[in-house]
């Protein structure tokens, strides 16, 4: 990056953004779901999870055909001078002691903004590096920047350590997360307009408002004409769902106090722990990864990652569920967090496949409303599925019919994976159309 500015500027747009999301999310995690004085249970959980994702997820596909006609500079550098002002509100609403509405609708927002800046750098880096560079760079940003947003979540614990449980501390780490943003704005606005694309003049309003209008529908259909798209689709998908159910599981479960007392093993701390250990795993990932596409393909890579999932569910997800005291339940708390450092790295090497496939096989005048598709994916299947969990799981979040469930899920997204990689296959070997 030393020699290319234009990727070492994407970068810091992207590991400031981050670092400031994962202040901004642990904060109000610490603020709503670790706070004594607010009992959240399953339902309201995914309820809040809901409405910081869904709403987004509905309009992300219509608006990446923004990316794909506006000057994506201009973009970044709005949405981090609004992510900046929405955080400053929500800081305020704490202080004020709003209730948990008005604070999730300003994550909503937050989070809304936080994504479209994501899809915009990563629908951007093929403009400024070349196509063999991007699977190893890949690894290297989205990696570093989960790293960062587990280095941000872990600075938003140790400020409400320091000032105290509840909203006073909460909103001091929140008003800090939007340094991240203000760092954003800076960088994004040292690009010169439309060096991060799109073409000046590709399309025109009435082409821009109709591309709005079919968003879902362009972007759905790039991703089924690519069989290796379509691949990494359902493996992120598919991770995503089980994830999400995993993620409710681990919440109940911390929540509950440890026979040993370790405050590392339970809580905002523990939670924070978790977190950690999924950014490691991720790290480890980013290395990895650029070794691991090239000699297996990305279609089998995304299987592997899948098969080490489904493993990790059945093994080390499984004691959380029937390990309900004493020494065994400690243990398996520890099975969990090692859990979380594997499914880090077996669902950012998804990822990381995921976002090479799309940006090799995707034309740019697409790109950007394929990504944002792929954030709907991402946080529809994460939504629905923890909501569903929030159906049935009890109160403790120890439940051994849902961890089956999701290592049954990770089976039928290989299949799903094999299907479609053999009606690629047949694709390919059809004869060409006979021309009059």
């Amino acid at each position: 990056m030393r020699n290319n500015p234009a990727v070492a500027r994407l970068a810091i747009i992207r590991f400031s953004g981050q670092f400031g999301d994962g202040m901004f999310q642990a904060a109000l995690s610490g603020a709503i779901l670790f706070n004594p004085e607010r009992e959240t249970d399953p339902l309201a959980i995914a309820a809040g999870f809901a409405v910081l994702l869904l709403p987004y997820s509905l309009i992300g596909p219509y608006a990446g055909a923004l990316l794909d006609r506006w000057d994506r500079r201009a973009v970044l550098l709005v949405a981090a001078l609004l992510r900046a002002g929405l955080i400053a509100v929500a800081a305020g609403a704490l202080l004020a002691g709003a209730g948990e509405t008005p604070l999730l609708l300003l994550a909503l927002a937050v989070v809304g903004v936080s994504r479209f800046v994501m899809a915009g750098v990563s629908a951007a880096l093929p403009r400024v590096l070349a196509q063999e560079w991007l699977v190893p760079m890949n690894s290297v940003l989205a990696t570093a920047a989960s790293a960062c947003a587990g280095i941000g979540a872990a600075a938003a614990v140790a400020i409400i350590g320091l000032i105290g449980p509840g909203d006073a501390g909460a909103a001091v780490a929140v008003a800090a997360s939007g340094t991240g943003s203000i760092v954003s704005a800076v960088i994004a606005a040292r690009f010169r307009p439309r060096a991060l694309g799109p073409e000046p003049g590709a399309a025109g309003a009435a082409s821009a408002i109709h591309a709005i209008a079919t968003g879902l529908r362009t972007g759905a259909r790039a991703v089924w004409q690519s069989a290796q798209v379509s691949t990494a689709m359902l493996g992120i998908g598919t991770h995503r769902i089980v994830f999400g159910v995993n993620t409710l599981l681990m919440v109940l479960v911390l929540r509950q106090p440890t026979d040993q007392g370790s405050e590392l093993g339970s809580g905002l701390i523990g939670f924070g722990v978790a977190i950690a250990a999924t950014a490691a795993g991720m790290l480890v990932a980013a290395g990895i990864a650029p070794l691991l596409i090239p000699r297996w393909g990305r279609p089998r890579t995304v299987i592997v990652g899948l098969c080490v999932a489904a493993l990790v569910q059945v093994t080390l997800v499984t004691p959380i569920a029937v390990a309900e005291t004493g020494a065994a339940a400690d243990r398996a708390h520890q099975m969990l967090l090692l859990g979380a450092f594997l499914f880090g790295l077996a669902g950012q090497t998804i990822k990381l496949t995921g976002d090479a496939t799309m940006q090799i096989d995707i034309d740019d005048a697409r790109r950007g409303q394929v990504f944002a598709l792929q954030d709907t994916v991402f946080n529809i299947a994460f939504v629905l599925s923890l909501a569903t969990a929030a159906l049935v799981i009890p109160p403790d979040g120890r439940s051994l019919p849902l961890v089956i469930a999701g290592a049954v899920i990770y089976c039928c997204g290989i299949v799903a994976v094999l299907l479609v990689l053999r009606r690629g296959r047949t694709a390919d070997r059809k004869p060409p159309a006979a021309v009059d």
